[in-house]
């Protein structure tokens, strides 16, 4: 595997991430989020109706996963977060920042989402805040060394006889997502 990469080059990205928090009775939840980094903290949405809210305001021990995959590209980064992450009010201000990331500017925002799904003037909103005790990184990207997976065909041969050959020079082109400007 390659060595571990800046862990902003993922958090600058517009993923999906992972938060596991802890029920009631110990055992493990987890739940998709939008997250957005800044000043040092990863932010993620929630409502004061949240099961996982409600789950960090009682034990707020979180761990927060982020996966950046590209199999066409051999892409593969994977970033962890461990920490106590905190229950904020809502930042109106951050939310749309958030929203941004994600949906691009708000004028291309759908109604019915920002009325009925995240509420962006709900007084009830919450932010859920974790500043990482632990962070980890593993770059295991140009992995695909054996048979493709799906037809079972050995990957090409490269110039000097070894599977596969160097990683594409330049930027790699993303199919889904935006990045932030």
């Amino acid at each position: 595997m390659k060595s571990a990469f800046d862990p902003e080059d993922v958090l600058r990205l517009p993923l999906m991430a992972n938060l596991a928090t802890l029920a009631e009775d110990g055992a493990p939840r987890n739940a998709p989020v939008w997250f957005a980094w800044e000043a040092g903290a990863l932010w993620m949405l929630g409502s004061a109706e949240s099961a996982s809210v409600r789950r960090v305001a009682r034990d707020p021990r979180v761990a927060v996963e982020i996966v950046d995959y590209d199999n066409a590209a051999g892409i593969l980064r994977h970033l962890g977060l461990r920490g106590r992450a905190t229950v904020e009010p809502m930042d109106a201000a951050l939310f749309r920042r958030l929203l941004t990331r994600y949906l691009g500017p708000p004028q291309a925002w759908n109604p019915w989402f920002v009325d009925e799904i995240a509420r962006v003037d709900d007084p009830s909103g919450r932010l859920i805040r974790l500043v990482p005790d632990t962070v980890f990184a593993n770059d295991a990207s140009f992995f695909r060394t054996g048979p493709d997976l799906a037809t079972g065909q050995a990957p090409p041969r490269g110039p000097a006889g070894g599977i596969g050959g160097p990683p594409p020079a330049g930027p790699r082109p993303r199919s889904r997502g935006r990045e932030p400007s």
